[in-house]
């Protein structure tokens, strides 16, 4: 046998009737030339109605049924086509089953528009007018008896009002709706509109306590009107109130929906029926409203919003008098897509009573078109549903959900989803224990375990009735589960307050306790909280938090019990101020909420990484939120493990705080709000708990309510998105930057190549609609020389071979491209056109940035050295970027998939790190050449020179002042009229006031042209004139002209008050630095040492800025210090080089980035001095900077590069000799340390390498000079080491503050000084 598993009716219908007969409810439209007639629950088929059972003439016709109509108390179904009626009644013989009831033809040329039929009597319209019938019997036949007719222009709606005393009707010619007087036909009143009518409804209420019509009338705005009779004339209308969309919705939301919205009203009689099983005495808020809505008869509208979203109005007191006691509010909006697109027609019907039993409340169904959709819920009674949440309980794989709710009640639930499908919540059951104080769930929602006030754990399933029960001695203080070793079942670990964990497991049906053991804490805990997501760690883990560090832990499975041991520690810093919440995520990402400490208002949210070490505090997130946070969640899905996400509930909104790359081109904050959920205009009760489920959902919870927000559904065709924390493309901007800095130009040019053959496949697959992918480089590239890559690049073609052989000539070489002008041009015009998927505006213009300065390097390879290459990559950046952010947004790309944009905005300047290469380049002319040609016009002025870091990185003290002329000979020229004040501070350092006296002899439209001139005819070496230079300058500050007043001091030679007034009023260090290199013509000069020591320093301390603390030290002559910096806690350096700035001052650390390492690398062995600095740096430190900046490469999606820096990164030290005791009678062999380098070859494991201990001693030797001392003129500060140097240098070792010369290791030096280095 077969059953009937579908129905295909045609299209969705445009109006729908209900009757709702004793065993089943049956839902009405006109199809074609027929009515089909379906089961409203299911839309399974019932009856089709044909138009030819009643007319066979018209079993051949293409025309249609214009119009249904519906008597429900008859159970009599009336259609018309064309000029013919049809009427159908309920068959007494057979069920359920349709016969003809009688017919009606209407004279030739008539065309039926409207129909409305009630207790016997026929409304028709058509094209000429509106007529009344009444059904009469004539010789045993039912007949149409025509009572009266009326002109009207084509009436597309009319109905009868429930006491068949009036019958409204309106046309689609106008905005008019008339009323008639049923038995005379004569029209009584006419209600004018101001927009075209689309649905007129009369109110019937069988418990109404008036019976006088009141009549609703819809309009094309969606906006609802409701007409009430005038007291003294009931059968006359006047307008009370209209539901529109502004009294409904805010205005922004009003605005966005005002094209998109319908309304429907609700049958007040069906909602009355429903209603009957609210109970009488409940103090829910959920259940008091129903009640009202019951007792007080309000009238419900539903109105459906172009998302999906759902809101509904009430109008209350429509049964009073006066009628001017009406009132009008929004009850509730639903979450968008509660329906999946905006609804033309909506219908609410009772399920027959025969399939509801008494007991059990009502079920409704919901009806919506198009498409045709049925919706079946029921009001429940109240006993659970209606109660407020508590708190949510999930499984570890967020599969399975417990619903704690008030009053010791709640429900086990199941997440489940299917490919291609959103997920839904499915109830497993209810249930009640008033006495529950923990709750964890298990098996995917299939059970839960209880703790109760008895120190009972109850064990319930979804499958039996059967409980289990096993009692302990201790009280609980939490409660969790985990998944068991071998993934057999989840384990339920219990912890009291004297910190004993207790270990059950689950059987079948039975709970059993393994063990019973101690956490080995010292410490007072507050929370002791599991890790979300335990699941996918091994053997899971928890965490305790105690007031001032907090620490995790992870169990360990022996034979007999079950061990825990300490696997991290992160000191939060957050004494004093108890923590409120705290979170922890399965990426050992730890959330926590503390009171804020600086106004004690509001709440601080601080997020912390485990992985803490002396280069990272495990602060990653820092932010002081205005509200109370009540509640914090992670996600739970194995997808997100990399990248976790923290929902952040507030009152009325949730936040979700995702994790972001670190990126090389700014400074934003690692973690971003990427989604916010707000409920303050749909849902009126505060967020009581959100929780992360499986495939990335979000489950909030209201009130009584619930809301699951989760992954949009993903077209066929459509690749998922690569998680944010993944490896990079090879062409991504970034991963060009550092391979560009890390000398890897070659590999850079090779991937320009890759992409630009990408492009072309890109462009073929557009052809044939598929998607090209990129194909990573092999790793191994990434390892090779550049020198080696670069042979490969070179363009010289292959030897030709195949005709030794005599085979076939193939094409490979022809089309091998190479790296040239031509196709990086190419290339950046079609990027132009077509930006690439996956990039966001600003990396795309990034990339488009780095590939013309990859090319400019090329041509410039030969005349440039590293550090000259790494600046150059900035400085085109920099001015590329800032062309791009002054001009119109960039054209989005088409693919970037909903990617979090970061800020794109203009920079002043370089960073500190790039003119620090720059500084150390020796290709200095040539980047002052470039950085001049890149300027506006080529003439840079001081904004220019500010920019990009000249007085820092420009060593040469001639070529500074020659470059200073050329800046102020600019500034000069840049004004419109020549403004000789303009250049007067640049002119006064370099003494050339005779220069400035001519400038301002042109300066005839100056005001200040005559004293200017007057003044500076005189000779300002005699102090009378310097005194008078003075006085003007201070003039000149209390007039707050800085610049003027400063050119002023070094026109009396008071070069530091010049650089206090650069300092402090003008904020410009830079201008200092500059003065006072160019004025003392030194760059160890007093003035510039004040400049370094009590203000560059301060303030790179300030801001953890290591790159501008090693430029500072290293122009102090600290290259010991400058080393150090880039390595050691700022804390030991302040102490060391006694830098004006308290330890609580010191700024973030700021080890997140990688040109830390490069910088190193490259001084730590430059110079004799910073060698020194390197050996007071442990070996063990130096290995943890490594790993800190691996781990930084791979945050950045680098993991290539982070690969490379691990294998190719040198620890090697040399071998450490010491000198054989004078008295000693024989020579003894001093031993020699491994260094790490040998450590690495001998040991490949790495989880060797890992835990190895790498030989550390304290330093043995004096401390560096102070800025006083000078260093002997036997170790010349910019002395390089020679090859013969290199291998006679003395080993370091950590901690060892000397250099000696290197000896034999059989040679005694017993009469060497220590104290002769002066260190």
């Amino acid at each position: 046998m077969l059953d009937l598993h579908g129905s295909f009716l045609g299209p969705s219908p445009s109006s729908l009737h209900h009757i709702l007969l004793s065993n089943i409810s049956l839902l009405l439209y006109p199809s074609a030339d027929s009515v089909v007639i379906l089961d409203a629950s299911s839309l399974n088929l019932i009856q089709v109605l044909p138009f030819f059972e009643a007319f066979p003439a018209t079993i051949h016709t293409d025309e249609q049924v214009s119009c249904v109509s519906v008597d429900p108390a008859m159970k009599l179904i009336v259609a018309a086509m064309g000029n013919r009626i049809a009427a159908w009644s309920l068959s007494g013989v057979q069920s359920n089953a349709w016969r003809i009831h009688s017919t009606l033809v209407l004279p030739q040329g008539q065309v039926v528009t409207a129909l409305d039929n009630k207790s016997g009597l026929l409304a028709v319209g058509t094209n000429r007018g509106l007529a009344v019938y009444t059904l009469i019997m004539d010789n045993d036949l039912l007949t149409w008896s025509q009572k009266w007719i009326t002109r009207i222009p084509s009436p597309s709606r009319t109905r009868f009002s429930p006491s068949l005393m009036l019958m409204a009707t309106a046309t689609s010619k106008d905005n008019i709706v008339r009323l008639y007087s049923t038995t005379t036909g004569k029209q009584t009143q006419i209600l004018r509109h101001p927009r075209p009518l689309t649905n007129i409804s009369w109110r019937y209420s069988a418990t109404s306590s008036r019976d006088d019509p009141i009549l609703f009338t819809t309009t094309s705005d969606a906006t609802l009107r409701v007409f009430l009779p005038v007291l003294d004339a009931p059968t006359q209308l006047q307008l009370h109130t209209s539901v529109d969309l502004f009294s409904s919705l805010s205005l922004p939301d009003a605005l966005a929906n005002e094209d998109s919205s319908r309304i429907f009203e609700l049958g007040r009689d069906v909602l009355t029926d429903a209603l009957q099983s609210v109970p009488k005495e409940h103090d829910n808020p959920g259940m008091i409203l129903l009640k009202e809505i019951k007792e007080e008869s309000w009238d419900l509208f539903l109105r459906i919003l172009g998302d999906g979203s759902v809101v509904a109005t009430a109008v209350a007191n429509i049964d009073s008098k006066p009628p001017t006691l009406l009132r009008q509010f929004t009850l509730q909006q639903t979450p968008p897509q509660t329906l999946h697109q905006s609804a033309s027609h909506i219908r609410i019907i009772p399920r027959p009573p025969s399939r509801s039993p008494p007991s059990s409340p009502l079920t409704l169904t919901l009806l919506t078109t198009a498409p045709l959709s049925s919706y079946t819920f029921s009001l429940p009674d109240g006993s659970v549903e209606f109660q407020q949440i508590h708190k949510f309980v999930r499984t570890p794989e967020g599969r399975g959900l417990l619903v704690l709710r008030k009053g010791g009640c709640g429900g086990l639930w199941s997440c489940t989803s299917s490919t291609g499908l959103r997920s839904r919540l499915v109830c497993r059951s209810k249930w009640r224990k008033p006495s529950v104080i923990h709750a964890v769930v298990l098996d995917q929602g299939q059970c839960f375990v209880t703790y109760d006030s008895s120190r009972a754990l109850t064990l319930y399933s979804s499958a039996s009735k059967e409980e289990a029960t096993l009692t302990i001695d201790d009280d609980l203080s939490s409660l969790f589960s985990m998944p068991a070793k071998g993934g057999t079942g989840e384990a339920i670990i219990g912890i009291t307050s004297a910190l004993a964990i207790y270990h059950f497991r689950r059987t079948s049906t039975t709970l059993a306790l393994i063990s019973k053991t101690t956490l080995p804490v010292n410490d007072d805990l507050t929370h002791i909280l599991p890790d979300e997501l335990a699941d996918f760690l091994a053997n899971g883990s928890a965490t305790a938090k105690p007031a001032k560090p907090h620490t995790s832990s992870s169990p360990a499975q022996s034979r007999d019990k079950t061990t825990w041991r300490q696997t991290g520690q992160v000191k939060s810093a957050v004494e004093g101020r108890g923590i409120v919440k705290a979170r922890c995520s399965s990426a050992k990402k730890t959330a926590l909420i503390v009171s804020s400490d600086i106004s004690g208002e509001g709440e601080e949210l601080t997020i912390w990484d485990s992985k803490e070490s002396e280069f990272a505090s495990g602060l990653e997130f820092k932010h002081v939120y205005g509200e109370k946070i009540n509640d914090l969640d992670w996600t739970s899905a194995p997808s997100f493990s990399e990248s976790s996400i923290l929902a952040i509930g507030f009152l009325h909104h949730v936040e979700l705080l995702c994790q972001q790359r670190l990126t090389y081109f700014d400074s934003e904050s690692a973690w971003t709000t990427c989604h916010t959920i707000d409920f303050s205009s749909r849902i009126p009760y505060p967020i009581n708990d959100s929780i992360w489920l499986a495939n990335g959902c979000l489950l909030i919870g209201t009130g009584h309510q619930m809301s699951l927000y989760g992954q949009p559904v993903i077209s066929k065709g459509i690749k998922e998105e690569k998680g944010k924390m993944d490896r990079l493309e090879d062409y991504h901007p970034q991963m060009l930057l550092q391979c560009l800095l890390w000398e890897k130009v070659g590999l850079v040019k090779q991937i320009i190549i890759q992409l630009a053959k990408y492009v072309q496949d890109i462009e073929a697959a557009l052809r044939v609609e598929e998607e090209a992918e990129w194909k990573f480089l092999p790793v191994e590239r990434f390892f090779s020389k550049d020198e080696q890559i670069g042979q490969a690049l070179s363009g010289v073609p292959k030897k030709q071979y195949h005709n030794l052989f005599n085979g076939p000539k193939t094409d490979d070489d022809d089309d091998r491209m190479t790296f040239s002008r031509k196709l990086v041009e190419d290339l950046l015009e079609h990027l132009e056109a077509h930006p690439l998927p996956h990039l966001t505006p600003n990396e795309q213009a990034h990339l488009l940035g780095l590939i013309q300065t990859t090319l400019e390097i090329d041509e410039q390879s030969r005349a440039l050295d590293a550090n000259g290459r790494r600046y150059l990559i900035s400085m085109r950046s920099f001015y590329i970027l800032n062309r791009r952010a002054s001009e119109s947004s960039p054209r989005s790309p088409p693919s970037s998939r909903g990617a979090i944009p970061r800020k794109s905005g203009h920079r002043e300047r370089l960073r500190y790190r790039d003119m620090v290469w720059a500084f150390h380049s020796e290709s200095q002319d040539l980047l002052l050449a470039t950085s001049t040609s890149s300027c506006n016009g080529g003439k840079m002025t001081w904004s220019d020179a500010r920019a990009l870091g000249i007085p820092l990185w420009l060593t040469s003290v001639e070529s500074m002042r020659s470059h200073f002329e050329v800046i102020a000979r600019n500034e000069y020229m840049a004004g419109e009229y020549r403004d000789p004040t303009a250049c007067s501070l640049f002119y006064f350092a370099l003494r050339k006031a005779k220069l400035v006296h001519g400038l301002w002899k042109q300066a005839a439209w100056h005001k200040e042209q005559k004293l200017m001139l007057k003044f500076l005819s005189n000779d300002f070496n005699e102090p009378r004139w310097k005194t008078a230079a003075l006085k003007n300058a201070f003039a000149l500050l209390s007039k707050q002209r800085f610049e003027y007043a400063a050119a002023f001091f070094l026109l009396g030679g008071a070069l530091k008050d010049a650089i206090n007034v650069c300092l402090k009023q003008l904020g410009d260090w830079q201008l200092a630095v500059a003065l006072a290199r160019v004025v003392e013509q030194s760059n160890d000069g007093p003035i510039l040492k004040e400049i370094l020591t009590n203000h560059v320093l301060p303030t790179a301390f300030r801001e953890g800025n290591r790159w501008l603390g090693s430029w500072a030290f290293w122009l102090l002559n600290r290259r010991d210090l400058s080393v150090r910096i880039l390595v050691t806690p700022l804390s030991d350096i302040v102490t060391t080089a006694d830098i004006p700035v308290s330890p609580s001052e010191i700024g973030e650390p700021h080890y997140d980035d990688p040109s830390l390492a490069l910088l190193f690398s490259q001084l730590k062995s430059k110079t004799l001095q910073a060698v020194k600095g390197t050996s007071e740096i442990s070996g063990r430190s130096e290995f943890n900077f490594v790993l800190q900046i691996a781990r930084v490469f791979r945050r950045m999606g680098c993991h290539t590069l982070a690969l490379d820096l691990v294998r190719s990164w040198s620890f090697e030290r040399p071998k450490d000799f010491r000198p054989a005791i004078p008295d000693a009678p024989a020579k003894v062999e001093s031993p020699v340390l491994i260094s790490p380098a040998s450590a690495f070859k001998h040991f490949r494991r790495s989880s060797i390498l890992i835990d190895m201990e790498i030989p550390s001693e304290g330093p043995t030797r004096r401390a560096s000079p102070t800025l006083e001392q000078k260093i002997p003129a036997t170790i010349p500060e910019d002395a390089k080491l020679s090859d013969k140097d290199e291998q006679d240098l003395f080993a370091r070792k950590a901690g060892l503050g000397s250099l000696m010369k290197s000896a034999k290791q059989n040679v005694t030096v017993p009469e060497f000084d220590m104290g002769s280095f002066g260190f």
